[in-house]
């Protein structure tokens, strides 16, 4: 079978429309539908079913779907590895997967020490949320991703290693002038009345969670599109936020943290996958343990 039937299937999945696939793929639009006819035929099983509003995989077009995504990332790194051997020598390259905060701070770091100890080895870094990036692990698109326990939380899975880095506490960022900048750890009933932004559903759990054990509830005004966003609201005076404590040492200088009493906490875990793991992955892992140990981390700016 040929990959590129393979992508053609897979784009029409993540697009669910034949017409958007073929766009994107630069095909016509009866050219995919002729290689799915013809990857059905040689399956011997209907892989799409039509809906009002595009086309979706059946049960067996899911099944392939999620094994076809793992070759074709494999297949991508053996020709990007083929085309990186310089000097008759194969450095495997690594990717690393990582939450936003994460990207900010402890895992530049880390991967610093790595290249220090393991010289230079071609590496990629990719942000994203943890969800996302547990299953790119899964599907062989990354070595190594640095995730967090956060709402929804990580699943259970047998085809991946989790290995536990510690406890990260929530802290809340502040403009400059606000009159709690530098008073110590606050409980979260002082800062109640405040407009909060968030940027994602996790972190927005963990401020609601807290405030209800402590009988109040925080007025959620103001969405983000991402960190960035969320930062710049504070900045400006538009509203507070909660954050992760490894953020507070990557801040922006015209923003400032306290920190509360008894704050939300969550876990940061590295997850790797079982089946051929990169030889890198452990000893950054172990890199990721000293920055997360750091005396620097998660002290609180004011």
């Amino acid at each position: 079978m040929e990959l590129t039937v393979w992508q053609a299937f897979v784009t029409v999945c993540r697009l669910g429309s034949l017409s958007a696939a073929a766009a994107e793929l630069n095909h016509t639009q009866s050219a995919v539908s002729r290689q799915i006819a013809g990857l059905e035929r040689q399956l011997g099983v209907s892989l799409l079913e039509r809906h009002p509003r595009g086309v979706r995989p059946t049960p067996a077009g899911e099944a392939f779907r999620h094994h076809a995504v793992a070759t074709l990332n494999e297949a991508d790194r053996a020709v990007r590895a083929a085309r990186e051997v310089h000097d008759g020598t194969f450095r495997r390259p690594l990717a690393v997967g990582a939450a936003p905060s994460l990207a900010s701070g402890i895992v530049p770091e880390a991967l610093r020490g790595l290249l220090k100890e393991a010289g230079s080895i071609p590496w990629s870094l990719v942000p994203g949320l943890s969800a996302p990036l547990h299953q790119r692990v899964i599907d062989g698109d990354l070595d190594i991703a640095v995730v967090t326990d956060a709402p929804p939380g990580l699943p259970q899975d047998p085809r991946v290693e989790r290995r536990f880095l510690g406890l990260d506490g929530m802290v809340v960022v502040l403009p400059v002038g606000h009159p709690r900048a530098g008073s110590g750890p606050v409980p979260i009933q002082a800062l109640a009345d405040e407009t909060w932004v968030e940027d994602n559903d996790g972190s927005a759990a963990l401020l609601r969670q807290h405030a209800a054990r402590a009988g109040v509830s925080v007025r959620i005004d103001l969405g983000a599109a991402d960190l960035h966003g969320k930062l710049a609201l504070v900045a400006t005076g538009h509203a507070i936020a909660l954050i992760p404590g490894v953020l507070t040492c990557a801040l922006r200088t015209d923003v400032t943290t306290v920190s509360l009493v008894d704050p939300p906490t969550r876990g940061i875990y590295t997850i790797t996958p079982h089946r051929d793991p990169h030889p890198c992955a452990a000893p950054l892992h172990d890199q990721l343990a000293v920055a997360f140990a750091s005396p620097l981390l998660g002290e609180v700016r004011g």
